[in-house]
């Protein structure tokens, strides 16, 4: 974690007033701070996104509640149905905790290609989910298409709701509420994360598939769920790729005709790494490659 004196140094470049940083001793601890600071707090794990506030020109919050320590928040617990992963675990924990669960390679692929290594090593699976301004977060889509659940804590108690519902929300949240947990549950799939970075090392993605299929014996799609990110301001699943996929076998380059019939559906967003034509034109590759590795998964 972060320490304090780093956001010092983030406020003294934004010009701002020095920012105060709460150690939680307990999540209810920090519940307690959040809920007790209102609009004027937020929430500091990994502070991958804040340290760069002064680069986004954005101003910091007056007041920051550390919990990327609290060890409910950084533990992975693989169940039977379901996997939970707590918000403060990194990208780089998450990826080695899941490197032998062939049904969450897409998953650990997200997590584990996100950025570069010092990034991943400090970034956490909450603070991607929940910063609505990033567009190119790896792990929302490859979460979207495993029909992740979110849960979200305040002082007050505690919610769950599905990831898909939670990015529609995440913008208009009250203040002194926390992603707490991510519910992702257990079944036969085949997954895969594909993301098009303009160059190798730590660059973000301009466009991203993943990719959950479940087939029969036949190699014929049972079920399919396709998330594309970076295309657009948030990710979002593709349910007129995924109803076309049903009941056929399998196919990469088929799939990925499909989608170039389909992309007139994304609108793409303009950014100084990629134009939004060019987001949108690369996704029927992608597929064909996220549809690849599903089948080598």
């Amino acid at each position: 974690m972060t320490s304090g004196s780093a956001i010092q140094n983030a406020a003294a470049a934004t010009r701002d007033a020095p920012a105060t940083i709460y150690v939680a001793p307990s999540l209810a601890a920090g519940l307690d701070a959040l809920g007790e600071y209102g609009a004027a707090g937020a929430a500091f794990a990994g502070g991958t996104w804040i340290m760069r506030s002064a680069i986004r020109h954005e101003p910091l919050s007056t007041h920051y509640v550390a919990v990327g320590r609290l060890t409910e928040l950084t533990a992975v617990r693989i169940g039977g149905d379901a996997i939970e992963i707590g918000a403060a675990v990194t990208h780089a924990a998450l990826a080695a905790a899941l490197a032998d669960l062939p049904e969450f390679a897409g998953l650990a692929a997200a997590a584990g290609s996100s950025a570069n290594p010092a990034i991943r090593a400090m970034a956490t699976i909450g603070g991607n989910l929940a910063t609505s301004d990033f567009a190119a977060a790896d792990c929302v889509p490859a979460l979207l298409c495993l029909d992740a659940d979110i849960e979200i804590a305040s002082r007050d108690g505690r919610e769950r709701i599905s990831l898909a519902r939670f990015l529609e929300l995440r913008s208009t949240l009250a203040p002194g509420r926390l992603v707490t947990r991510i519910i992702v549950p257990r079944t036969d799939r085949k997954t895969a994360h594909v993301r098009l970075p303009l160059r190798r090392s730590g660059d973000y993605p301009v466009a991203i598939v993943s990719l959950s299929v479940s087939l029969d014996a036949a190699n014929r799609v049972r079920a399919a769920r396709i998330a594309v990110g970076s295309v657009e301001p948030s990710a979002r699943r593709w349910p007129r790729l995924e109803a076309m996929l049903l009941g056929r076998p399998l196919d990469a380059a088929a799939a990925a005709r499909t989608a170039a019939e389909l992309t007139d559906e994304f609108a793409g967003r303009d950014g100084v790494d990629a134009p939004a034509w060019y987001r949108v034109s690369v996704l029927p590759g992608l597929v064909r490659r996220a549809a690849i590795a599903a089948l080598r998964s």
